[in-house]
């Protein structure tokens, strides 16, 4: 595996931050989530893939805005879900 950072990461000058602590797409539904991610092309929240809808990953493959970081307090990482890369921040 390479050290090499991707370009979707790399191209991230300044991280977007959750508006809200919520999913807006359960929310919509009346869903439920496990985790939560932030867009970081549009700064949508949506939950994670051990959430029932997974939301943040359909999002990336509908859209191809590529990165996120964890919305969870304490949480300091970022995700592409093109290239499958974490980096730590």
């Amino acid at each position: 595996m390479s050290n090499r950072i991707c370009k979707h990461i790399q191209a991230i000058e300044e991280l977007k931050q959750p508006k809200e602590h919520v999913c807006e797409e359960c929310i919509k539904v009346g869903g439920r989530w496990v985790h939560l991610r932030t867009c970081q092309t549009c700064g949508v929240t949506l939950c994670c893939d051990s959430s029932p809808a997974q939301h943040a990953s359909k999002h990336a493959y509908e859209t191809g805005h590529a990165v996120v970081i964890s919305a969870e307090p304490g949480e300091r990482w970022l995700w592409c879900y093109a290239d499958e890369q974490m980096v730590d921040y």
